[in-house]
């Protein structure tokens, strides 16, 4: 080989690298693994044949995946409609039985681990979505927290509830410029509901009734604001 094959080869390699490289740190790679651990809960806890702990990582896994299945169902439908409603459908019913199977729920929950695996791989070979798909998935994954509270209050989980609402208003600080941006009236709206969710839920023994009126009305406001987004980035 001579010396201009060399470099030539050499600067290939260095580009692969990068894009690479590139690939890994996207927004959206980082975000779909960031959803991967919760599946590995599941399956280590049915390893375990513990299925209560299984069920809790798996709510987990269906919370943190609401935030990113944007970019699944976006990219390709049918490995979206293999998880979503084929894997996680089948999964959910398995851990809500009376009598689990447990090894069966095994195996499912190593497919779909695999199956996710592969999901991540596709994306990050793929070119990257538009920016605003980022934005899609950035308030969607924060919005998941909010949607864990109503259902907590319901199964009497004042614990759960709590922590939910909270991990959300931690949150809403890295998304609420972008929501301002699109609608001043839906933001402040969501404001003032957090702050009345909070002062209601700080009450020895909350209204649960009340608390779950309030989620909802800042529920409606932020999903406008996710459909607005939504609909931007597939330019419609």
């Amino acid at each position: 080989m001579n010396m201009i094959s060399g470099f030539v080869t050499a600067v290939a390699v260095v580009s692969v690298c990068a894009q690479a490289a590139a690939a890994a740190d996207r927004f959206e790679v980082t975000s779909l693994k960031a959803v991967r651990p919760t599946l590995v809960k599941t399956v280590d806890a049915l390893q375990k044949g513990n299925v209560k702990a299984a069920k809790e990582s798996f709510g987990d896994f269906d919370s943190a995946w609401n935030g990113v299945e944007v970019y699944i169902n976006t990219r390709d439908m049918e490995m979206y409609n293999m998880l979503e409603r084929v894997m996680q459908a089948k999964l959910t019913a398995g851990l809500n039985e009376a009598t689990p199977n447990t090894p069966d729920l095994l195996a499912q929950a190593k497919a779909m681990l695999a199956k996710f695996d592969e999901a991540i791989a596709n994306v990050e070979k793929a070119q990257p979505l538009g920016p605003l798909y980022d934005d899609v998935a950035r308030l969607r994954t924060v919005r998941a927290h909010l949607r864990e509270v109503n259902p907590a209050l319901k199964a009497g989980d004042l614990v759960k509830a709590r922590k939910s609402f909270g991990q959300f208003d931690e949150k809403w600080d890295s998304i609420e410029d972008l929501v301002k941006e699109r609608d001043v009236r839906a933001y402040n709206t969501i404001e003032d509901g957090m702050t009345n969710i909070g002062l209601a839920l700080k009450q020895a023994t909350p209204d649960a009734t009340k608390v779950q009126t309030l989620v909802s009305g800042v529920m409606d406001e932020y999903n406008k604001i996710v459909a607005q987004v939504t609909r931007e980035a597939r330019g419609r």
